[in-house]
């Protein structure tokens, strides 16, 4: 399964359309006010799906991942010098980035490859392709996507 996903132009908060192989609308996310990066992911219908919550006051950066409106875990940037990684602690899911920050691969331990993101060059808008084995695990892919996105926006 493949999912296109683009951040709007004209918009003051993080807001972002997720697209299938068809051009269709698969899940849109917005940003909603507050300390640190909150988005609300929405799915085709427009019904509140998950939400992606960055905490504040921690030392290395980290997103709360709530699924409706309850709590399933978190996912957390881990300290490394040359290449990005990112723990998730509500499955066995690692990520590893590459040293230009722009592609990504998900790893589970028991099941191998569950993802690869990249970033498209040459946009106005943040924009990735995102490559998943299991159209079960397109969601929470997303997720790890909108986190990785909101902690390099952050830094930057």
């Amino acid at each position: 399964m493949r999912l296109y996903f683009k951040q709007r132009f004209f918009s003051w908060l993080d807001s972002y359309d997720i697209y299938d192989e068809q051009d269709r609308v698969v899940f849109t996310v917005e940003g909603k006010l507050s300390w640190g990066h909150c988005l609300h992911i929405s799915d085709a219908a427009g019904n509140h799906i998950a939400t992606l919550q960055e905490k504040v006051f921690s030392f290395l950066p980290r997103f709360e991942l709530y699924i409706g409106e309850q709590y399933v875990g978190c996912i957390t940037k881990e300290f490394t010098f040359f290449r990005p990684s990112f723990s998730i602690d509500c499955n066995d899911w690692t990520v590893e980035g590459e040293w230009l920050e722009w592609d990504y691969e998900i790893h589970s331990a028991s099941r191998g490859r569950i993802a690869r993101l990249s970033k498209e060059p040459f946009r106005l808008t943040d924009a990735y392709v995102l490559d998943v084995q299991d159209p079960d695990d397109a969601l929470g892919v997303l997720m790890v996507a909108l986190a990785i996105d909101a902690e390099k926006c952050s830094r930057n």
